[in-house]
């Protein structure tokens, strides 16, 4: 790689860094070429972009980001490295945990780090916790049915009462 494609790849990362606000740093060294295209597929169909760059490319391109805001992902930038990006903070990781699933447990790829809202998940401990982040949608869906709920019982209840209003009124009445 000469220093141009060199310059044109940090490039291309600062663009992905800069568009995405979730990106997870993965080993996927000792997979297989069919495993890995498997993994591509899955990723594309979920709309997760896969890249596989150089460490020292990757450290280029965000510390000309940032250097501070990224800093707790430095230390995860060794050996093969494939970056996965996504508007979803959760959807790289679930990817993971199905694709080792789905591979008689395997335990690649590996999560090295994950960059997630502005916070910096490191280790791969740290995928159950990253399946179990709520997206914005959800969290949004969650405060609107907590909204909602205390009006839908007063709503029961006035109509409840309305009913049982309306039938002790026309029992009388019958008579």
């Amino acid at each position: 790689m000469n220093k141009d494609q060199k310059q044109e790849a940090i490039e291309l990362l600062k663009s992905k860094f800069s568009q995405y606000s979730n990106f997870y740093i993965t080993n996927t060294e000792s997979l297989t070429v069919a495993q890995v295209n498997d993994l591509r597929k899955v990723c594309f169909d979920k709309q997760v972009e896969m890249k596989v760059a150089k460490n020292t490319l990757i450290r280029k391109a965000l510390e000309s980001l940032d250097s501070e805001k990224y800093a707790g992902v430095y230390d995860s930038l060794h050996g093969v490295t494939a970056l996965m990006f996504s508007d979803s903070p959760k959807e790289p990781a679930l990817i993971i945990s199905a694709f080792r699933k789905a591979n008689g447990k395997l335990e690649k790829p590996v999560l090295k780090a994950a960059f997630v809202a502005d916070e910096v998940f490191v280790g791969d401990n740290q995928l159950k916790a990253l399946t179990n982040i709520k997206t914005k949608n959800e969290l949004i869906g969650e405060v609107i049915g907590l909204l909602q709920s205390p009006a839908k019982r007063v709503i029961a209840a006035l109509l409840e009462k309305g009913k049982k209003e309306e039938a002790g009124v026309e029992a009388p009445a019958a008579e």
